[in-house]
């Protein structure tokens, strides 16, 4: 059996845009526990299909890169090259994934290639590529662990393909676990952040490795994520993501609620990973690496996101709201309106408090749409 939980939906025209475009109210959908994993995605699907349509439909890196890709004998031997090591490696979640094109009314063709856009996208030859289109997504966090306050601050930006497209996943499964995951129309749950009973959190920043740091058909970013979500322990995330032989590397922030604990990790093909345990000073993390030593894209909107918060205070919550809603920087502002990557949301996790708060618009102005208590073992 499976419950829903219904919420009225809004529409309103989303500031900042150039042309007319409406944003739905995020939704939650709360799913499970399923007979198997492939009714979990087909109900997630379903309940969304209008969702995952649209965003098939409007998403120009889809459309215009990764579909003509996927046409070619390159594209061709690396998609299934791609589909069967993590088929392999993660047979409960490629059902779930088959699950959600079928529900969803749309081509498994389609899933396939947005979640495995990021190991796709690098093999792209460059003249493909159009500078409008090009940008998937950056995030900015701001954490601490000190004696006043343990915070983990998360700004969700993305391709303007995603405004209106994510929804919130909670879902229940047979062994008793239970999540709670921001989720991108058509991708696993979860590409951005979430939690689950055990106490244990994650956000999550792109990387920019270069071409020679990639090892093609490794395992997909998002099949981590999604495996995250039922990790029993810091200490059990920490080992899903090290026996995960990547194809291209990721910044995972793991929050440990019970134990007051946030560690960075960031990631690397070839088995690299390193680990910095976030203490009282703030530790701000855009989208280049910052301790693993990997060569990687010089990303100037990163860098100067990054020189930005350094100036800025970081003694409070507010001030950790105020710096990820800061917008001084016209060309790389921290929180981003536009034309190409949106601030979708931002998610406060408070350590003490336990609870997960997502905050809509800019976090300064603090236009709060949902607060889950993360103590309670059953989510509710």
């Amino acid at each position: 059996m499976f419950m829903i939980r219904k919420k009225k939906r809004i529409r309103y025209q989303l500031q900042g845009l150039g042309t007319r475009a409406w944003k739905r109210m995020l939704e939650m959908f709360e799913v499970g526990p399923c007979d198997d994993d492939y009714q979990l995605g087909f109900l997630i699907g379903q309940r969304f299909c209008d969702q995952i349509r649209s965003r098939m439909a409007g998403d120009l890196i889809l459309q215009h890169q990764l579909l003509p890709f996927a046409r070619t004998p390159q594209g061709q031997a690396l998609i299934k090259a791609l589909s069967e090591t993590n088929q392999k490696k993660f047979p409960r979640y490629w059902a779930e994934l088959l699950g959600m094109a079928d529900g969803g009314g749309v081509p498994v063709l389609d899933i396939i290639l947005i979640n495995f856009r990021k190991e796709i996208l690098p093999f792209i030859s460059n003249t493909a590529m159009n500078s409008n289109t090009d940008a998937i997504d950056d995030c900015s966090d701001v954490l601490t662990v000190s004696d006043l306050m343990a915070l983990a601050a998360h700004n969700e930006d993305a391709n303007v393909a995603l405004v209106g497209h994510t929804y919130l996943i909670k879902g229940k499964l047979s062994n008793g676990l239970s999540f709670m995951a921001y989720t991108y129309a058509g991708e696993l749950p979860s590409c951005a952040f979430g939690f689950n009973n055990h106490g244990l959190a994650f956000t999550l920043n792109s990387v920019p490795p270069t071409e020679g740091e990639i090892v093609p058909a490794g395992i997909g970013r998002n099949f981590v994520s999604r495996d995250l979500l039922e990790a029993t322990s810091i200490a059990d995330a920490l080992a899903r993501i090290h026996s995960s032989e990547v194809s291209v590397g990721h910044s995972y922030n793991l929050i440990d609620v019970r134990r007051r604990v946030i560690l960075n990790v960031e990631t690397a093909s070839r088995s690299r990973v390193s680990v910095h345990e976030v203490g009282a000073t703030p530790f701000f993390h855009a989208n280049m690496y910052l301790h693993l030593q990997v060569q990687q894209v010089h990303d100037e909107n990163s860098i100067s996101r990054q020189k930005r918060a350094a100036v800025l205070p970081q003694g409070s919550k507010t001030d950790f709201l105020s710096l990820l809603g800061d917008t001084e920087d016209a060309k790389y502002p921290i929180y981003m309106t536009g034309p190409t990557l949106y601030t979708l949301c931002t998610a406060v996790i408070d350590l003490d408090e336990k609870t997960l708060t997502i905050v809509e618009g800019n976090p300064k102005k603090g236009k709060v749409s949902h607060v889950f208590s993360m103590s309670s073992k059953d989510l509710n």
